[in-house]
């Protein structure tokens, strides 16, 4: 019995583990490219190795190219360039400047030139190290750097005992260059995945998401309303929907975590490096994008913190139905007129709000300029004022002070959110200037305007007024001689 038990929990493991190796693939099949891209680039490789031809020019450095296409080939092309550019150029510095190293320690005699060759190598290693502090360096020419420190070590250590330093430094040189161009070329050619045009999809589909949200807000409409038909059932649906708003808040504030802050700077810097490819031309403004992703954060807490304010508000509303379910003496509340007022002004602030992110949402998935959402954002402003006015009246009508702190409450974490949509709209704007956006046609430019003056025989369509009479239509003949 013990064995079959042991048995079938193998089996079972084996069996999950299959499992979550197809659910990974599935999830990403651009994955599974990428694996086979490390193979085929590695298989390439190796021939340095396989074919005599090859070994008897590179001999054991062949090597370095096989451990540069493990270092190099990355799932993106930016993140493959950089590195690959990275390796190489701090390779061939490293491999002069170890070289003029070694001859300049020469000068000072075989007695000196261990102390000698020891000082320089303290002092460059140092100055080296240093650099990578620097916040330009540290950012795009880290990994540069540390391939610099490597290879300046090697070449100038194995130079005191290797006679042939210069044909060792090119061997090693040779092998790298020819590996990280077979990676850049593989990474590039074969289904090439572009680190900015995943920085453009995942900024993209973040305002997307965040605009679902804001539209989702309208489960509050839900509550509200239910307080007027008291029913267990609509406590229940009530809360169900907000539960589910709820998970998605939370997940999505999640997912937008310092981990997803630091992965968009990562995919900026990679999207750096790239060439110009499909809708994205060389030197693309990416900077704009992390600034985007920066005050989407921030209205995300600005919307996580008006859900929590909502949550509040259910879990009264709850408690109230349930006690009315348990046949409790209370009186039924209804909203008073205050909130009636508030709550329409925050309803349609939040829905012009959720508009206005998946108008900027979709000028940038289709890379045109954002003229569509300035619309909806001037209607938040006016909204804005009727709200500023609705309560003021209040205030000199003495209401309830809880109530009015509440209202208040929802409403200035709107406002926060307005203001950050208007933000990223500005933002987004400079993003479709320095990106050169296209503009969308202006579809009444293409009609022919009618004329102010009626032509010849030419019968004037009369404007309708709305009401179902018969409609004659005059036609004047002008004389050539009016005028005369």
């Amino acid at each position: 019995m013990a064995m079959e038990n042991v048995s079938s929990k193998i089996k079972h493991a084996i069996f999950e583990f299959a499992i979550d190796i197809k659910n990974i693939g599935m999830a990403d099949p651009r994955r599974i490219t990428h694996s086979l891209k490390v193979a085929l680039a590695i298989t390439m490789v190796s021939m340095i190795y396989f074919l005599q031809l090859f070994y008897n020019s590179i001999g054991n450095a062949g090597i370095w190219a096989i451990l540069t296409v493990v270092m190099v080939l990355e799932y993106t092309v930016g993140a493959t360039l950089s590195k690959g550019l990275n390796r190489g150029f701090a390779t061939l510095l490293a491999g002069v400047l170890g070289v003029g190293t070694e001859s300049f320690a020469d000068l000072f005699g075989s007695t000196v030139k261990p102390i000698v060759l020891g000082l320089l190598l303290f002092i460059i290693v140092a100055l080296a190290t240093f650099s990578r502090f620097i916040p330009n360096v540290k950012k795009r020419y880290d990994y540069g750097v540390v391939i610099f420190i490597l290879t300046f070590a090697l070449v100038a250590v194995s130079g005191y005992r290797v006679d042939k330093i210069v044909k060792l430094a090119h061997q090693r040189l040779t092998t790298i260059v020819f590996s990280c161009t077979t990676c850049v070329l593989i990474s590039m050619f074969v289904c090439p995945v572009w680190a900015g045009e995943e920085l453009h999809k995942l900024i993209v589909n973040n305002l997307e998401k965040l605009a679902k949200f804001l539209e989702g807000s309208l489960y509050i409409k839900c509550a509200i309303s239910a307080m007027h038909k008291p029913s267990y059932t609509c406590a229940c649906i009530c809360m169900a929907n907000y539960n589910v708003y709820s998970f998605s808040i939370h997940n999505f504030v999640t997912f937008c975590s310092i981990s997803n802050e630091q992965y968009l700077d990562a995919q900026e810097i990679f999207a750096w490096w790239e060439i110009g490819h499909g809708k994205f031309r060389f030197r693309h403004p990416w900077k704009k994008y992390l600034e985007i992703g920066v005050y989407t954060r921030q209205c995300v807490c600005h919307v996580e913190a008006f859900s929590r304010h909502l949550k509040a508000k259910y879990e009264v509303l709850i408690s109230f139905f349930l006690q009315m379910y348990a046949h409790t003496r209370m009186h039924i509340y209804a909203p008073s007129e205050f909130q009636k007022a508030v709550k329409a002004s925050c309803m349609k602030m939040s829905l012009e709000v959720g508009k206005a992110l998946k108008e900027l949402g979709s000028s940038m998935r289709l890379m045109i300029y954002p003229s569509g959402s300035v619309v909806h954002i001037e209607n938040c402003r006016k909204l804005l004022d009727e709200l500023k006015s609705t309560l003021k009246v209040s205030m000199v009508a003495e209401c309830d002070i809880l109530e009015t702190i509440s209202v208040i409450t929802a409403a200035s974490i709107l406002v926060e959110i307005i203001k950050c949509v208007e933000t990223i709209s500005k933002v987004i704007e400079e993003l479709s200037k320095q990106a050169h956006f296209k503009r969308p046609k202006d579809i009444t430019s293409d009609k022919t305007e009618e004329p102010h003056f009626l032509n010849r025989d030419s019968p004037k369509k009369p404007v309708e007024d709305g009401k179902n009479e018969k409609l004659i239509t005059i036609t004047v003949l002008l004389d050539d001689g009016i005028g005369s």
